[in-house]
């Protein structure tokens, strides 16, 4: 796995999701649940993964849909 992205808003998580799964890749979002151990404070970010195979993909994808414009933090170190 390798994580395509990190942030603190779901809204962009789940649209990025849905733009992967419209091209069949399989995105898992990790940390989803440290908000119990946070106190649901948001202060940490939720990271998007995809597999090796697909991560060259995902980021041509998400980098045509925009996604570079959101409040997002690239794995590569680009936002």
């Amino acid at each position: 796995m390798k994580e395509l992205f990190r942030t603190n808003n779901p809204v962009i998580l789940s649209w990025a999701s849905a733009i992967l799964a419209g091209e069949n890749i399989e995105a898992i979002v990790f940390d989803i649940h440290t908000s119990i151990l946070e106190g649901s404070i948001g202060a940490l970010p939720r990271r998007l993964m995809v597999t090796d195979r697909d991560y060259a993909r995902a980021c041509c994808l998400l980098d045509a849909a925009g996604a570079r414009d959101k409040d997002v933090v690239f794995a590569d170190g680009n936002t």
